[in-house]
């Protein structure tokens, strides 16, 4: 899907490329943009790191305890085909109205403990052979519906970071990203795609930023 934090066109008429290079250049470089600072915005995310599947019940174990409820509509990513995609929940362990389904607790010997300490399922129908209880490494993740007044691609801040990072990857793949050597010796010269890349957007989406991406 195209980038909409930072568009194609948008991207070209700021640097002023027109048709200088192909679409597939300059859209990934805005897929890029955007991918880099949805790791630093807050979406009603949690990660996956257990999935199985049994009498055509998929459950997947959330490192989150119960932020999802039954009929809530998510998007599943990064923990195989079978589960992959948009789902609506009709199960949670623990239980919220309406779950009907039943806690497959052969495959999750060993980790009902754990609930306390921050785990809790999810399941939904997905019709498919059965599949025993199996850990997703890496993580992959769940993500509920967006509930924001206004969404990301449509946020100036984030528009305006997304467009500073996309200039940035660009102009990065045009030029060296080392120091010169000149009569005089050493010249240096800052590296684009260094740890201070987001620290010149950091102030843009401050008031969207995740509190988890703050740690560390």
């Amino acid at each position: 899907m195209p980038a909409t934090y930072v568009t194609e066109a948008e991207l070209r008429a700021n640097l002023g490329i027109e048709n200088l290079y192909s679409s597939d250049v300059v859209e990934t470089v805005c897929q890029s943009a955007q991918d880099l600072i949805n790791q630093f915005l807050w979406f009603d995310t949690a990660p996956v790191v257990g999935t199985t599947l049994q009498n055509n019940i998929a459950t997947v174990m959330v490192s989150n305890p119960a932020i999802y409820s039954t009929g809530d509509v998510v998007t599943i990513s990064g923990s195989g085909s079978v589960y992959n995609g948009t789902h609506t929940i009709t199960g949670t362990i623990p239980f919220t109205a309406g779950s009907a389904a039943l806690f497959p607790l052969i495959n999750f010997a060993g980790f009902s403990s754990y609930y306390p300490n921050g785990f809790s399922f999810i399941q939904y129908a997905k019709t498919n052979a059965d599949l025993n209880f199996t850990r997703v490494l890496p993580y992959g993740q769940v993500i509920g519906a967006d509930t924001k007044t206004t969404a990301y691609a449509n946020t100036p801040a984030i528009r305006e970071a997304s467009m500073i990072l996309a200039v940035d990857i660009f102009q990065a793949r045009q030029v060296s990203q080392t120091g010169g050597v000149s009569i005089d010796g050493f010249s240096p010269s800052p590296y684009r795609m260094g740890n201070s890349m987001i620290g010149k957007i950091r102030g843009l989406i401050s008031g969207y930023q995740n509190p988890a991406s703050m740690v560390g």
